[in-house]
């Protein structure tokens, strides 16, 4: 028997708002339109060393353009998942196929002035053949829409630059990871620092190169991670269970920090289909103790450097050491990947909340429950993180 559609149905749900934002998609006929890039480019992996890029921009000019690109924005705005695709679905790719490590020329030079930009430029593009009308869905990037091969681009205004940047960039004796430290500190968004690594204008002259936008998202976030670390490891414990927590868009967020050295374990759970039960649920997790990772976190991927930077903040802030767990359901509602940008904003938000506080770690665990739908028995059962607490039954329900 067919069971009908509803609110739960992810795939019906994504058909729906794929419908929907038919009308946002740009129509041209041409070969060539004007628009304001947010400012943002994207740098994909496929065929790496040889790679698609290209500078991503709306027909026409737009004052507020980067509330087109910025998860900072979305978060902020509270748009939920149908106004951010409807979003996206506005804007078209602009792409070229060149070397990590190309020669100079000038849809280079326009794509790096681009990420430079501290608003909304300009730009002047001449394509192969009118973009194709369709937006492609990742859980690590933003949705990106409407590729189209460019033949020529011309900035038609010369970019606004922030002074930070402007040292940064011309700064050839600097290591990349000393630039990604000088902008954070300089207050840049996480979004305006993944630019310009990937772009290739931060890091040693002859070591730049463009990097692909899903690395530098991780590299980002790893390398702001690290360096908070190096300080917040000798700083001394919390001395009771805090728990904080936070949903937006369906993704549910219940993280505990524990009076303990530094531990982190991101558990995210998921329903194979749109029809959740306890039966059929999907769980990832990765753990690093007090000495980090040696590799990739493969299972939960991006998310868990995105999170991970957020908890670090919140420690440096108070400057005090805990272990953290990290509790992801992710809920039907949640039926667009939208990338990993709007899930460290939802982790830093969770910390501007005043913690609930907690004697033991059962009674976190039963207040993380209540706002839990599944088992909280079935997300940390397996725990790297708290098994290393030598308890290793936790029957707590």
């Amino acid at each position: 028997m067919k069971i009908p559609t509803s609110k739960y149905d992810k795939a019906f749900l994504l058909n729906k708002a794929l419908k929907n934002i038919k009308e946002f998609l740009p129509r041209i006929i041409s070969n060539s339109f004007s628009g304001s890039s947010p400012p943002e480019i994207f740098i994909g992996q496929h065929g790496y060393p040889q790679v698609f890029t290209g500078i991503l921009a709306p027909l026409g000019h737009l004052e507020d353009a980067q509330k087109l690109s910025s998860p900072e924005d979305w978060f902020k705005n509270n748009l939920d998942i149908q106004q951010i695709l409807q979003l996206r679905s506005s804007l078209i790719y602009s792409r070229f196929k060149t070397q990590i490590k190309p020669q100079t020329n000038k849809l280079l030079e326009v794509l790096q002035e681009t990420s430079m930009a501290k608003k909304p430029t300009d730009i002047e593009f001449f394509l192969k053949k009118p973009p194709k009308p369709k937006i492609n869905l990742d859980n690590f990037v933003n949705p990106l829409a409407n590729p189209a091969s460019l033949q020529k681009a011309k900035l038609q205004e010369n970019p606004s630059v922030d002074t930070i940047v402007e040292k940064v960039v011309s700064d050839t004796d600097l290591k990349a990871v000393d630039a990604i430290s000088k902008l954070y500190k300089s207050s840049k968004t996480s979004s305006e620092i993944i630019k310009l690594l990937s772009s290739g204008l931060l890091g040693i002259k002859i070591q730049r190169k463009l990097v692909p936008t899903k690395w530098s998202i991780t590299a980002v976030d790893d390398t702001i991670s690290k360096q908070l670390l190096s300080q917040i490891k000798n700083y001394s414990w919390i001395n009771e269970y805090l728990l904080f927590h936070h949903e937006y868009s369906g993704n549910h967020y219940e993280i505990i920090l524990l009076p303990k050295e530094w531990g982190f374990e991101v558990i995210e759970a998921e329903s194979r289909n749109s029809y959740p039960t306890q039966n059929n649920i999907l769980i990832f997790s990765d753990y690093e103790d007090f000495y980090g990772r040696k590799d990739y976190a493969s299972n939960v991927t991006g998310a868990y450097y995105s999170n991970k930077i957020a908890i670090c903040e919140y420690l440096s802030k108070i400057k005090k050491q805990a272990s953290v767990l990290v509790l992801r359901e992710v809920k039907p509602e949640y039926f667009a990947p939208l990338g990993v940008g709007i899930l460290r904003e939802t982790t830093r938000f969770a910390f501007t909340k005043s913690p609930e506080k907690f004697l033991t770690l059962k009674e976190a665990l039963n207040k993380a429950q209540t706002r839990l739908t599944i088992d909280i028995n079935k997300l940390i059962e397996s725990s790297k993180l708290l098994k290393s607490l030598h308890q290793t039954k936790l029957t707590m329900f």
